[in-house]
């Protein structure tokens, strides 16, 4: 019986080193440089951000900075990125009997370039949008409050998407 167990034990340890064995292949680091393409990394913490008008740029510039360049590392600029954004909203809603909008939609569009700064060359450019809607109460702070959260997952869903096509963009020049 003694020999059995242990027996039983030696199998599974060497079954959980296999597996753990196997499985750290499949592992790549969060926030880490990937081994496939570090220096891309690099070039997007390269990337100047200028600055965006109103409130929705300073949402929209401040989630650009984070997703190029996370760390708050201070990175020589060798590519200035340039925004602009339109806005507009939308009330397909009415409340019959007092004819007020009970929801509103923001649709954010945003226009970017991005050049390298040596030479000026534009490496990418394109326009990305945005949908966020939200409901509009009596209240009329309330109102203000949900029109700005919608901005703010506006700018959010608009910095991802431009993000993914700079960064697909300088993957594809290297």
């Amino acid at each position: 019986m003694w020999s059995f167990e242990r027996g039983a034990r030696r199998l599974a340890a060497a079954a959980a080193l296999a597996s753990a064995l196997a499985l750290s292949a499949c592992i790549e680091p969060m926030y880490g440089p990937l081994s496939s393409n570090a220096g891309l990394a690099e070039d997007l913490k390269a990337i100047e951000v200028m600055p965006i008008p109103d409130r929705m740029g300073h949402y929209l510039r401040n989630e650009l900075i984070f997703g190029f360049n996370g760390t708050g590392e201070d990175v020589p600029a060798r590519y200035r990125l340039t925004v602009k954004i339109k806005e507009r909203v939308q009330t397909p809603i009415l409340d019959t009997v007092t004819g007020r909008a009970t929801s509103a939609t923001i649709i954010s569009e945003a226009d970017y370039a991005l050049v390298s700064l040596p030479g000026e060359v534009e490496l990418a450019k394109g326009r990305a949008t945005a949908i966020a809607g939200y409901d509009r109460f009596s209240a009329r702070f309330a109102n203000v409050r949900a029109a700005r959260d919608a901005e703010i997952r506006d700018a959010k869903v608009l910095a991802e998407d431009i993000r993914n096509r700079v960064a697909m963009a300088m993957a594809a020049r290297r």
